[in-house]
């Protein structure tokens, strides 16, 4: 099976805390990587994601922890300041949005 494995810097501007990984991390840019592998006997290339990694340095030393990217996305949308609504609750808030 093909494997590949992309790379990209992620920056907080704010401490923040991750799903599965205990306490506030600080503020700063941390590397993710991203292992997808090819899904076979297509007429076109198409690629599963299969892991997400953050790399976090503690005390000096990286460590590697596998984290979910929605919830990775969802930390990076609260450090930018927006709202974050749970999955399956946007017609929610729309409907409470419009009653008064």
């Amino acid at each position: 099976m093909t494997m590949r494995t992309t790379r990209k810097t992620v920056t907080f501007t704010r401490p923040f805390h991750l799903c599965g990984i205990d306490g506030l991390q600080p503020a700063g840019a941390y590397d993710v990587d991203t292992d997808e592998e090819l899904i076979e006997d297509l007429s076109f290339a198409a690629w599963r994601r299969v892991a997400t990694m953050i790399h976090l340095r503690r005390a000096g030393v990286t460590q590697v922890y596998r984290i979910d990217p929605v919830h990775l996305d969802a930390s990076l949308l609260r450090d930018a300041g927006m709202t974050v609504l749970p999955p399956g609750n946007d017609s929610q808030a729309a409907e409470s949005g419009r009653r008064t």
